[in-house]
């Protein structure tokens, strides 16, 4: 590429970049840029939400440049008090370790694991001790720390707002000042954090890190932020034909912001889909884009199969799980079951599905939310529930 190509192709999908010049003058220098993320493991499950910035880091790998993967294993003991309206409470080391894990496990199905440096932040800022951190806290100023939006409306609102709180950005900051980034990228919401770093990279001496910032990604709904919690997230190590269904129930409009944030094409080439592709194909085709990224080509072409065989023709999927429940000399109620058979997140969003005719039991519609089945032993149904959901449940002593 050349060096506006380069540009164009890492400015995709970004939202801030502050900025382009000092991003063009540190690429024409020809030498490989320091590029960094860093990670709190506060969960260990990552959804295509938290990819959005890991596909960011690899288009930096893909153009030649150094890539760290910052585990906060330090700060993950603070807790990222972004967006919270409350002091989250701290993890233990044990529980940032294992998670810490689960991630390195998970990320090099994105990343070039053989490009990426896996670093713990643990190891400078544990090193700078009570003066160091003494020292650190001097090069900021708290009137600096309250115009973080969150800080400002917890102070404003009398709500209490704890010490170490006030040191995260710091930390997060002198993370660039111990690595010499020349870039950090991180979502939206991690602005404010991101330039306290270029902050402190002027007050150590050093050029200033360039700041890329990504969106923070839409679910299934189009509404809220993706998030295992709302239940409108897509997972990594979902099965390959859970994704593509999942893939398929997004609106046609969120679909090319997908395009954009989870593959690496070009602007131009989402932009030629567009112009030459059908929605429903083009949804299709980026279905298994993302699955190959995450499993393989054959699994695409396979979930592909199976959601036309599934969807469009109307058929049984080939592989139901199975879930047993405890037998019952009393009828069950079917938002129970449902709820208890894992396809649906509670009882009251199991009587909303029933009551908006998304229920059929045995290819029989339900939409009374006080319908019970029979729950003696033996007794054996197929629910399906929404367009994607089975599941064959059998009642056992």
């Amino acid at each position: 590429m050349t060096l506006d190509e380069q540009l164009a192709y890492l400015a995709k999908g970004a939202v801030d970049l502050i900025d382009m010049k000092d991003l063009k003058a540190k690429i024409a220098r020809g030498k490989p840029l320091t590029v960094k993320v860093g990670f709190d493991p506060t969960a260990p499950d990552i959804h295509l939400g938290h990819t959005v910035l890991m596909r960011k880091m690899r288009h930096f790998q893909q153009l030649g440049h150094r890539v760290i993967f910052l585990i906060g294993d330090f700060t993950g003991m603070i807790g990222d008090p972004t967006g919270k309206k409350t002091t989250r409470p701290a993890l233990t080391r044990e529980e940032i370790l294992q998670n810490a894990e689960t991630y390195r496990r998970q990320v090099f199905k994105i990343l070039d694991s053989e490009k990426t440096e896996v670093r713990f932040n643990s190891e400078w800022l544990g090193a700078l001790g009570s003066e160091g951190m003494v020292r650190l806290a001097a090069k900021y100023t708290l009137a600096r720390i309250l115009e973080r939006d969150d800080f400002r409306k917890r102070f404003d609102a009398h709500q209490p707002i704890a010490i170490h709180e006030l040191l995260y950005p710091l930390a997060q900051g002198y993370d660039s000042v111990a690595l010499k980034c020349d870039v950090e990228l991180g979502g939206t919401d991690q602005l404010f954090n991101l330039l306290v770093g270029r902050d402190l990279m002027r007050e150590y001496g050093l050029e200033p890190q360039v700041v890329l910032t990504t969106p923070l990604l839409e679910g299934l709904d189009g509404v809220e932020k993706m998030s295992k919690s709302l239940g409108n997230y897509i997972g990594i190590n979902e099965e390959p034909a859970q994704i593509f269904g999942k893939i398929m129930s997004v609106s046609d409009d969120l679909m090319w912001k997908y395009y954009l944030l989870l593959t690496d094409l070009t602007a131009a080439q989402v932009d030629a889909i567009r112009a030459e592709k059908h929605p429903m194909e083009a949804k299709k085709e980026l279905a298994k884009l993302i699955i190959r990224d995450f499993h393989s080509p054959e699994a695409a072409e396979s979930a592909e199969a199976e959601f036309r065989r599934v969807f469009s023709e109307g058929e049984v999927p080939t592989d139901i799980p199975e879930k047993t429940l405890p037998a019952s000399d009393e009828p069950q109620l079917l938002s129970k079951v449902i709820t208890q058979a894992g396809l649906a997140e509670s009882n009251k969003d199991a009587q909303r599905l029933i009551a908006q005719g998304g229920v059929l039991v045995d290819d029989v519609k339900i939409d009374s939310t006080r319908h019970a089945l029979d729950a003696s032993a033996g007794k054996s149904y197929l629910l399906k529930v929404g367009k994607r959901r089975f599941a064959r449940v059998r009642f056992s002593l």
